[in-house]
């Protein structure tokens, strides 16, 4: 469905399902030049089985317009007004990568508007090394392969007959960035990773109960890398729950199933 959200056409995908107010509802937010197909299983099941779903493309990316965010912090915002547009008082938000750090954000601004919160491939700080920089704002082709490369722990997951997930996300890069001719999506959503420095204090902020979804061969956000957040989530007394999967930096597609069952059942934990 569409929103308007900030004056601007915004798309949302709700698992086919029509939205319904009495329902809870989840957000879910893409990284950097994905959009909100990534969530397609996710999302579906979630929207059979009680939930409203908005899986969203953010502004400037493919079905949505306004501007493309610059930062954590303004798409943080751009989550707030998208709650606003769509009358939801109260949601989940589930983010992968970049959309980790903006769910994060969004959530420590939000406190308890927000009723959970899921942390997909995650890390603080994000950062990215120059040449990857370079190569996303002056060689995006080449920076595409390189993410792909370092992103996936298999080529062919338990998808389906003929599924290939490098292929299709090289597909998906490649229409996300052509969806733009205004701004380079790529380099920009790099650059808010990179720059971004509030993480352990919005963590800190948070109210309600987190869950880390980690790639065990996660190269681009390693393990490790998302450790000081779990150290600060749990000296703040909030719930911290933790599923490790045995994949790459794009858990929702390696192992959709195990991705989609850690956050069906950490979304049954009481909120505070």
């Amino acid at each position: 469905m569409y929103l308007d959200v900030n004056g601007h056409k915004t798309y949302c995908y709700t698992g086919g399902k029509p939205f319904d107010a009495a329902k809870p509802t989840a957000v879910f937010i893409h990284g950097v030049l994905n959009d909100h197909s990534v969530w397609i299983l996710q999302t579906r099941y979630l929207a059979n089985h009680g939930w409203n779903v908005l899986a969203v493309d953010l502004p400037g990316h493919c079905k949505s317009e306004g501007d493309a965010p610059s930062s954590v912090e303004e798409a943080a915002d751009f989550v707030a007004a998208l709650l606003g547009a769509a009358g939801v008082q109260r949601a989940a938000l589930v983010g992968h990568s970049w959309g980790s750090l903006i769910a994060l954000e969004a959530a420590a601004r939000l406190k308890e508007r927000v009723s959970h919160l899921v942390l997909v491939g995650t890390a603080f700080p994000m950062k990215v090394s120059q040449a990857l920089l370079d190569a996303a704002l002056n060689e995006p082709m080449k920076a595409l392969n390189m993410v792909n490369v370092f992103s996936r722990s298999t080529l062919a997951p338990p998808l389906g007959a003929g599924s290939w997930v490098h292929g299709a996300s090289m597909a998906l890069g490649r229409r996300v960035l052509a969806s733009n001719t205004q701004v380079n999506v790529f380099h920009r959503g790099f650059k808010a990773c990179d720059s971004y420095a509030n993480g352990e204090t919005a963590i800190s902020q948070v109210t309600c109960p987190v869950l880390f979804v980690l790639g065990a061969q996660d190269q681009m956000t390693i393990p490790k890398a998302a450790q000081g957040l779990i150290g600060k989530a749990r000296e703040s007394g909030k719930t911290v729950s933790i599923a490790s999967l045995p994949v790459g930096h794009h858990q929702m597609s390696e192992t959709p199933e195990a991705t989609l069952f850690a956050i069906r059942d950490f979304l049954q934990t009481p909120s505070a």
